[in-house]
């Protein structure tokens, strides 16, 4: 098992197709060497078998992943996705269940390639809802010609992959929309001596103002720190009062509550309540 660890190794530090040819020269399992090595690891964890496993099956993660060339991203990157993938479902596998694994690991391979694509097909993420998803991996192939859907095009796409119209709508827009450069100059000539303006300079949240977010962020934190510090300087008796009157939102005690529970005069409770505030604040503005 480590001569076949280290072939693999070996041609993963080469070109691609030296990886893919290592990959294929592991023979496919039969169902009975499967069954074998699958109960091994089910039942016993066997790590050894579970290698055996995903070694067996590498070649179909490579076929896989040339169904996401279109994507324009690197082939490598989709295999280990894949990879990633085969592993999980190795990992899930019952062999009761009846059927090979790389039909039950068809959906955990796709599933870690389709994540990485929407991860990384723009800079932005292009899908977030299930239905988003489904567009994006769909939608080309809905596409009988370059251009934009007509309203009846839309219609039967949106039919056929059970979302809406408007679903329909925003994903062709999104999809056929290109990535904007991004720049902190106001203008820029370009070799033609023609000025122009870019997105940085209008793209501006005037509503916005970060620094008196941070400020009264930072204001907040430090009022909390020093009323920390001013409790501290309490005895637990007076911090007990102070805490119970004024710090609980929804529970706050009454001078007559804190009286029974210490079996003193409501009006001692008031005394030492002021004499504690008075403390505080000497503390606070220290």
């Amino acid at each position: 098992m480590l001569k076949i660890i280290d072939a693999i190794s070996y041609g993963s530090l080469g070109s691609l197709n030296s990886y893919i040819n290592v990959v294929f020269s592991f023979p496919v399992i039969s169902r009975k060497k499967e069954k074998h090595f699958s109960n091994l690891f089910y039942h016993n964890s066997d790590l050894v078998a579970a290698k055996n496993l995903i070694l067996s099956n590498l070649r179909f993660v490579v076929h896989i992943s040339r169904n996401y060339l279109g994507y324009g991203l690197l082939q490598s990157d989709l295999i280990q996705e894949g990879n990633i993938g085969l592993m999980k479902a190795v990992k899930k596998f019952n062999p009761e269940i009846g059927v090979r694994l790389i039909s039950f690991a068809v959906h955990w391979i796709k599933s870690e390639i389709h994540e990485y694509v929407l991860k990384n097909w723009r800079i932005v993420k292009i899908a977030t809802t299930k239905a988003q998803r489904k567009l994006f991996f769909n939608l080309r192939k809905n596409k009988k010609r370059l251009g934009w859907f007509n309203k009846y095009e839309i219609e039967t796409v949106a039919k056929e992959l059970g979302v809406t119209s408007n679903d329909v709508k925003e994903m062709e827009n999104r999809m056929l929309s290109k990535d904007l450069n991004f720049n902190l100059s106001s203008c820029k000539e370009d070799e033609n001596h023609t000025k122009f303006r870019l997105v940085s300079s209008y793209l501006k949240d005037k509503n916005s103002n970060f620094a008196n977010i941070l400020e009264k962020n930072d204001f907040f934190k430090y009022n909390i720190r020093k009323l920390n510090n001013a409790l501290l300087s309490l005895d637990k008796r007076s911090k007990n009062i102070i805490t119970s009157r004024w710090l609980y939102n929804n529970k706050k005690k009454t001078l007559q509550n804190l009286a029974d529970y210490y079996g003193i005069s409501a009006e001692r409770v008031r005394q030492i309540e002021k004499i504690a505030m008075k403390k505080m604040k000497l503390k606070i503005k220290s």
